[in-house]
């Protein structure tokens, strides 16, 4: 898994395993839980095994070149990772240094518990959060603005209007997603309009992914004209 990704705004996906627990309402439809269960997977919640993977599987990102987002299946900062495997991330992500790697969590905390200091200063480790909602935009960034270097934030799935003005420093990337699915909440285009105005008025760089719909494919199909940006932050790829 890796080569090929629908992911926008990256050129690769890497798992270094499955699985993980739920723990705020973005994570209420999670898309990557629910096609664990389709594939027979039953690797989500306390207490749960999480699926790992063999050294074919971890060589893959060896042969790459670009930007990683690392993990679509999993929450590098999980405090039930999979004994060594998260230890082995690091020790592969210092062993490709033609790659980018797109890190994201709920839980910001871990990159100063588990982040080591080389990678935590490595312009190469973009610093990752997401955010469905201001309170947990404002929750979340209250322990990542002081971290150095890259930090963006996914805010997806989109459940609530979130602003910046408050904060200083900001993110330096944002990416805007709403929900699709089944049972998926619908967002509203002025939180996408409203961040993508906040976003100029910062130097921010603004990436609009989808709209929320029954699927990605449509909920990019639904973005308005004016929204059709794709921006990446300014700095070393």
């Amino acid at each position: 898994m890796g080569e090929v990704t629908a992911i926008s705004w990256t050129d690769h996906t890497f798992n270094p395993w499955w699985g993980c627990t739920r723990v705020s309402p973005g994570c209420v439809n999670c898309y990557a839980e629910t096609f664990d269960k389709r594939v027979g997977g039953d690797h989500w919640g306390p207490g749960k095994p999480r699926r790992t993977f063999g050294d074919k599987h971890w060589r893959e990102p060896l042969k790459w070149s670009g930007r990683v987002f690392c993990a679509s299946m999993a929450d590098v900062f999980d405090d039930e990772a999979p004994e060594g495997q998260r230890e082995r991330l690091w020790d592969l992500i210092r062993s490709t240094p033609n790659l980018t790697w797109q890190l994201l969590t709920k839980r910001p905390r871990g990159y100063a518990r588990y982040l080591p200091a080389d990678l935590m200063n490595s312009t190469r480790i973009w610093k990752g959060f997401t955010a469905e909602d201001q309170a947990h935009f404002d929750e979340r960034w209250a322990v990542m603005w002081e971290l150095p270097g890259i930090k963006w934030v996914s805010y997806e799935p989109a459940l609530g209007h979130i602003t910046f003005i408050r904060w200083a420093p900001k993110p330096v990337w944002v990416v805007y997603g709403g929900e699709s699915g089944n049972n998926r909440r619908p967002d509203l285009e002025q939180w996408a309009r409203d961040m993508r105005d906040e976003c100029e008025i910062y130097n921010i760089a603004f990436f609009m992914k989808q709209r929320s719909a029954h699927t990605p494919a449509e909920g990019k199909a639904r973005i308005s004209a004016d929204l059709l940006i794709n921006q990446f932050p300014a700095v070393s790829q």
